[in-house]
């Protein structure tokens, strides 16, 4: 076997495994959840974080619901160590899709994108860093979908990562604040209520900011 037949025997091995990991994360997504997912975590001490981190950069790579970690950072780590671990969690596993899209995974990727992949290439030709941190704002595609359809523009990777981390962060730490809020509340802790309201006023800003942008962007593209 040559070289390239090695390359190619590789590339098909790791795609299969990685379908078979999508094909059991949907399977297992309807037993997870945030209670159950810090309940797990916490039994791990100081290397809770580490292990955090890890299992949401899988789950973004795997399709599983990334709001589930995300509020789950927030009840169990707080709502600064929280966004902490939920970016670097999140970015590592958009990267992770990312390369994945770009050098293993290019044909099946295109098929689940469909239309909306020639929208993605011209946004990034014409305007590069700028329309991935458009789409981070407002995402034009679900948020594990989007990570691997970026990795079909010509974006440079440093530009994907950079432009990434700082623009998932207002939602990250919105949705965070949120989890953090909820534990609160759980636990009957005082003023839960204000941080509760805090929490919801936070997130329905964001959505109501990223509504304004697609409108003015449309309008300047209309």
């Amino acid at each position: 076997m040559d070289e390239r037949q090695t390359i190619v025997t590789r590339r098909v091995i790791l795609l299969l495994v990685l379908i078979a990991g999508i094909a059991a994360a949907i399977m297992w997504r309807e037993h997870l959840s945030t209670a159950a997912l810090a309940g797990w975590l916490e039994q791990y001490g100081w290397i809770a974080p580490l292990i955090f981190v890890a299992c949401y950069a899988l789950a973004t790579v795997l399709f599983m619901p990334g709001l589930v970690f995300t509020l789950a950072g927030g009840a169990l780590f707080g709502p600064y160590y929280g966004v902490l671990y939920n970016l670097t969690g999140a970015t590592i596993g958009a990267t992770l899709a990312f390369m994945v899209a770009r050098y293993l995974a290019a044909d099946w990727v295109a098929r689940r994108t469909g239309t909306r992949l020639r929208q993605l290439v011209d946004g990034v030709e014409r305007e590069g860093w700028r329309f991935v941190a458009f789409v981070r704002l407002v995402p034009l595609l679900p948020f594990n979908l989007l990570n691997y359809a970026l990795g079909l523009t010509r974006i440079r990777l440093s530009h994907y990562i950079i432009s990434s981390m700082i623009f998932m962060a207002p939602a990250g730490a919105a949705y965070t604040y949120l989890g953090y809020a909820g534990r609160e509340a759980a636990a009957g802790e005082e003023g839960f209520i204000r941080k509760v309201l805090l929490a919801i006023a936070v997130v329905a800003t964001i959505a109501f900011l990223s509504h304004l942008m697609m409108r003015k962007r449309r309008n300047n593209h209309g």
